[in-house]
C-alpha cells in the first residue's frame, strides 16, 4: 500500500511540475548549515516528497591500479547494512517505508540519492546517516555483491560494445586513469578486501568538495540543520593523489578488435571542449545538428536514411574533470564498414568547412530550449539537475538563463566553432568486428 501511494504521488508530482515550470523561473535557494555544509534547494509543496542527491569528489579514476572496481563495489555495498542493522534489516527498513536509497560511482564523482515521503523523512535520513558514517561492510554482503559484479562483468564480455569501450580507453587514454576499466577486471575485483572498502569510506566520503541538491516539500530552515545531521560527522578533507589533465592520444589512428560477429561496432573521437569554455553553447548546437539530434541530425540522415549503412549513429560532447571529447558511435554490417566510416568523415569535414544552415540552427534552438522542461518532471530529476549544475560550476542562476544562452548563439558562432573543433584527420577510430575494406593501424585483444 505504501509503495502504491508513493508511486501515485510521484506521477502526480511529475504532471504538476511539467505543467508549472515553463511559465515561471526556477526558484533555487542556497542553504548553508550551521556547520558550513551548503546545499541548493528547490522547494515544492505540491506533494509530500523530498529528493536529495549529493556528490563527493573523485570516482573510479581514483581506484588503485590493482583494485580497479573499488568505487563501484563501495557504491554497491555502502547500503548493505549500517550501524546495528545488517543488510536484511537495513534493506527491510527501506522497503517498509518506501524509501529509495542508492549510491553510484562515475568517472569523476561518487553520488548518493535518497527519495522519501515527508512522513518517513526521519527514518530515511537516519538510514542515510548510518550508511555514510557507520557502514558495516559485512563479509557475506561483500562476497554476494562481488559475485554479482563478477557475473555482470562476464556477461558484458560477450558484448562487442564492452570491447569497444575497453579498446577506446586503452587507445585514447593510455597510462591515464580514464583509460582503465571502471568496473575492474576479475583479478582486481577479487583483490578488493573489506579493509579497502573501509578505507574508501574513510578517505573518499569527506566534506571537502561535497555538493548537495534537494527538491521537494522541505523548507530552508528545516534543511540547514539536516545537512549537519547527515554530513557533519564526515572528515573535513582527505589527502588524495591528484589526477592529471590529459588529451586524447592516437589522433587519426584506426584500431581493430577482431571478433567473429556480423556487424562492426565503431567509436570515433577527438579532443572536445571544456564545459567552462564560452563556446560550449555553440558547440552544443553544433553537436545536435551533427549527430546529437537523433533523426534530425546530419549523421543519421546521411549514414542511415540515405544510404542504409546503420540502424543508428550519433555524436556527443563529453566533458570530464580532466579531459574533453567529441565522440561518434554506431554500428554497421561488416561489408559496409569502410563506406560508413568514409561517409562519417565526409560529413565531419563538410560541417567543419561549411558549418550548418540557418534552418538547422533555428530547429536546434527550438528543440533544445523547448524540450528543457522535460528534465523537471519529478523531484528526483530536479535534484539531479541541480547537482550537475553545481558539479559543472555553472552558477545558481544557470537554469534560468540556459535557454537565453542557447538562443544567443548565431550562425557565425557555430561555423567558427565547427572550424575550431571538428577535424576528421584527428578522429581516433575503434572498430570491433570484421570490417571489410578497412586498414587498421593496430589490433587489440586478439
Amino acid at each position: 500500500m505504501m509503495m502504491q501511494r508513493t508511486a501515485a504521488l510521484l506521477l502526480t508530482a511529475a504532471a504538476l511540475l511539467f505543467a508549472a515550470l515553463p511559465a515561471a523561473a526556477i526558484d533555487i535557494e542556497k542553504v548553508v548549515s550551521p556547520g558550513g555544509v551548503e546545499a541548493w534547494l528547490v522547494r515544492d509543496t505540491k506533494n509530500p516528497i523530498i529528493a536529495m542527491q549529493f556528490a563527493f569528489q573523485g570516482g573510479t579514476e581514483r581506484d588503485p591500479a590493482g583494485k580497479l572496481g573499488l568505487a563501484i563495489m563501495a557504491a554497491s555495498t555502502l547500503d548493505e547494512g549500517a550501524g546495528e542493522l545488517d543488510s536484511q534489516a537495513f534493506q527491510g527498513r527501506l522497503d517498509d517505508n518506501s524509501i529509495q536509497l542508492a549510491f553510484s560511482a562515475g568517472r569523476d564523482g561518487f553520488v548518493g540519492r535518497v527519495t522519501t515521503l515527508v512522513e518517513t523523512k526521519d527514518t530515511a535520513f537516519d538510514l542515510l546517516h548510518l550508511a555514510l558514517t557507520r557502514p558495516r561492510f559485512d563479509p557475506d554482503a561483500i562476497e554476494r555483491l562481488r559475485g554479482q559484479l563478477l557475473a555482470s562483468l562476464r556477461r558484458s564480455q560477450a558484448d562487442p560494445s564492452y570491447w569497444a569501450q575497453l579498446a577506446f580507453g586503452d587507445t585514447v587514454f593510455p597510462g591515464h586513469p580514464y583509460g582503465l576499466p571502471q568496473r575492474g577486471t576479475p583479478e582486481t575485483l577479487a583483490a578488493i578486501t573489506r579493509e579497502d572498502l573501509v578505507e574508501f569510506a574513510r578517505t573518499r566520503l569527506v566534506r571537502d568538495g561535497l555538493k548537495v541538491a534537494v527538491s521537494g516539500d522541505i523548507t530552508a530552515a528545516e534543511l540547514a540543520p539536516l545537512l549537519d545531521r547527515l554530513f557533519g560527522e564526515l572528515p573535513a578533507s582527505a589527502t588524495l593523489a591528484p589526477v592529471a589533465d590529459t588529451v586524447p592520444a592516437a589522433p587519426g589512428k584506426t584500431i581493430l578488435v577482431p571478433r567473429p560477429i556480423p556487424q562492426t561496432v565503431m567509436i570515433m573521437a577527438h579532443a572536445g571542449l571544456d564545459r567552462s569554455d564560452p563556446d560550449w553553447y555553440a558547440a552544443s548546437i553544433l553537436n545536435y545538428v551533427l549527430g546529437g539530434g537523433g533523426f534530425s541530425s546530419r549523421l543519421m540522415d546521411e549514414v542511415r536514411e540515405k544510404r542504409g549503412l546503420t540502424y543508428g549513429i550519433g555524436s556527443g560532447l563529453v566533458s570530464y574533470d580532466h579531459a574533453n571529447l567529441i565522440t561518434v558511435s554506431g554500428s554497421t554490417v561488416n561489408e559496409k564498414a569502410a563506406e560508413a566510416l568514409s561517409v562519417t568523415k565526409e560529413i565531419w569535414a563538410d560541417v567543419a568547412q561549411n558549418g550548418i544552415t540557418q534552418e538547422e540552427l533555428r530547429d536546434a534552438q527550438t528543440y533544445m530550449t523547448g524540450s528543457f522542461p522535460l528534465q523537471f518532471t519529478n523531484n528526483g530529476a530536479i535534484a539531479g539537475l541541480l547537482l550537475q549544475v553545481q558539479r559543472d560550476n555553472l552558477g545558481i542562476d544557470y537554469l534560468n538563463k540556459r535557454n537565453d544562452l542557447l538562443n544567443a548563439v548565431t550562425l557565425a558562432d557555430v561555423r567558427r566553432v565547427a572550424a575550431r573543433l571538428l577535424d576528421p584527420a584527428r578522429l581516433t577510430t575503434i572498430l570491433v568486428g570484421q570490417p571489410a575494406g578497412v586498414t587498421a593501424d593496430g589490433t587489440l585483444y586478439n
